[in-house]
C-alpha cells in the first residue's frame, strides 16, 4: 500500500530556454521595489547577471537592487548573519538568488532570519520544523544543474567551530517563485558542471531508493536519472551545447523534485562530515561517496537497481538482478571518471587515521540515514570510508 504523501515545491516554476526573462514579471507580481541580489563573485564576474540587471532597468525602473555577491562554494553561519545584516541595514524587502545551491541556501536563509524577530539567532534555526515564518518575498534562480535547492525547503551550511554541516528544514525555504532558465548555466566552468551534475544524478538516486519514495517521486527520480546521465558527459566536453545544458537543468530540477520529497540517504550522510571537516565541495563530496554507498545499498533495493540501469541504457536481456546491480555500481566509476571527478578520499590529503571521526559524525546524521534503505551502523560507515579511501 503507498503511504499518504505530501508533495512540496516552490510556489511558482517557471522553465525552459529563456525562461529568465521572466523576472520582471514575477518582481511586480511580489511587489518586490528593493530587492537583495544574492550570489557569488564567479557567477558576478562571468556575466551572466549582465542580461537580468539591464532587463530589470528597461522593464521596471523604479526596482532598486543592491549585489551581495560574498558566497564561498561552501557557506557558513557568518556569512547569513553578514548577509542579513547588509538586508536590514538597507532596508531591503524582498531576496533574489541568482547562483548555485550555496547563493540560494544563503538567500533562503536570509528570507527567513529577516522575518523573525530581532535578535532571532541562525542557529536557532537549524534542525526540522524551527522556522515559524517567512514574510519576505524570495525568488531563486540556478546558475548550475546540480542542487536542485530552488525546489526544496532546505538549506545546509556549514558550522566551522564544530567543523560538520547543519541543516535548516522547512516549508517556509521553499521560494516564491523558481526561475530554472538553462541559458543561465552556459558560464559554468567545467568542474562545477562535473560536481553539480552527479550531484544531481545522487539526488535522483537516492530519491529514488529512498524508504520514503512515492509514484510521484519516482517518476521524476527516474527521468532525471534518464537525462542526467546521458547529458552530463556532452555538457562538460562542450559547454556550449546548449540541448545538453537544457537536459542537465531538467534533469537536475526533476531530482530536486524528488529528493525534496523523497529524501537522500547515506550518500549525503557520510558527505556531510567532508564538507564540514575538510572543506570538500558538496558536488564532488557526494560523488566520491556515490558509487561506494549504492555497493553497499545494491542488496536491499536490488530491484531498483534493474531500474536504474534502464535508465542508463542497459538493455542486456536473460541476466540477474544482481549482474545488472554490479552494471550500475561500474556506470556509476565510469561516469565519474569521464567527467574527472577525484577519485578516493586520499586524493584530497584525508588521513586514513581520520576515517573512524568521520564515521562517528556521520552516524549521527539520522535524518537522512533514516531514509536510506539499508540500516548502517558506525561499524558499517567505516567500512564504506575505508572502501572510498
Amino acid at each position: 500500500m503507498v503511504a499518504v504523501s505530501y508533495f512540496k515545491s516552490a510556489q511558482r516554476l517557471i522553465t525552459g530556454q529563456g525562461a529568465s526573462y521572466e523576472l520582471p514579471s514575477q518582481l511586480r507580481r511580489l511587489n518586490m521595489r528593493y530587492p537583495l541580489i544574492v550570489t557569488d563573485t564567479g557567477v558576478h564576474a562571468s556575466g551572466t547577471l549582465t542580461p537580468l540587471l539591464q532587463q530589470l532597468a528597461d522593464e521596471c525602473p523604479d526596482v532598486q537592487y543592491q549585489i551581495f555577491d560574498q558566497v564561498p562554494p561552501e557557506p557558513e553561519v557568518e556569512v547569513v548573519e553578514r548577509c542579513c545584516a547588509l538586508f536590514n541595514a538597507q532596508q531591503h524587502d524582498s531576496v533574489i538568488a541568482i547562483g548555485g545551491g550555496s547563493a540560494m541556501d544563503i538567500a533562503k536563509c536570509v528570507a527567513v532570519l529577516a522575518s523573525c524577530d530581532a535578535g532571532t539567532s541562525i542557529n536557532s534555526l537549524f534542525g526540522e520544523n524551527k522556522v515559524t515564518n517567512r514574510s519576505v518575498p524570495l525568488i531563486c534562480m540556478p546558475t548550475t544543474a546540480g542542487t536542485g535547492s530552488e525546489v526544496t525547503n532546505i538549506a545546509i551550511l556549514a558550522d566551522t567551530e564544530a567543523q560538520v554541516k547543519k541543516g535548516i528544514v522547512s516549508d517556509y525555504l521553499l521560494p516564491d517563485v523558481a526561475i530554472v532558465s538553462p541559458e543561465l548555466t552556459l558560464t559554468c566552468p567545467a568542474a562545477v558542471t562535473a560536481a553539480s551534475g552527479v550531484d544531481a544524478l545522487v539526488h535522483a538516486i537516492e530519491a529514488y531508493i529512498s524508504n520514503f519514495a512515492s509514484p510521484i517521486t519516482d517518476a521524476l527520480a527516474l527521468q532525471a536519472m534518464r537525462m542526467i546521465y546521458r547529458a552530463l558527459p556532452k555538457a562538460y566536453a562542450n559547454p556550449n551545447d546548449q540541448l545538453a545544458r537544457e537536459d542537465m537543468a531538467t534533469g537536475s530540477l526533476l531530482a530536486g523534485l524528488a529528493f525534496g520529497n523523497a529524501g537522500v540517504g547515506a550518500v549525503h550522510a557520510l558527505a556531510y562530515p567532508l564538507g564540514g571537516r575538510y572543506h570538500m565541495a558538496h558536488g564532488v563530496s557526494n560523488a566520491l561517496m556515490l558509487p561506494h554507498v549504492m555497493e553497499w545499498n545494491k542488496i536491499a533495493c536490488v530491484e531498483r537497481m534493474v531500474s536504474i540501469a534502464e535508465q542508463f541504457g542497459f538493455n542486456q536481456l536473460n541476466v540477474s538482478a544482481k549482474y545488472t546491480a554490479d552494471w550500475v555500481i561500474v556506470a556509476l566509476h565510469r561516469l565519474c571518471q569521464d567527467v574527472r571527478i577525484p577519485q578516493g578520499l586520499r586524493s584530497f590529503n584525508i588521513p586514513e587515521a581520520a576515517l573512524p571521526q568521520l564515521a562517528a559524525e556521520a552516524i549521527k546524521v539520522e535524518r537522512l540515514l533514516r531514509n536510506n534503505p539499508r540500516v548502517l551502523s558506525e561499524a558499517d560507515i567505516l567500512q564504506i570510508y575505508q572502501a572510498a579511501y
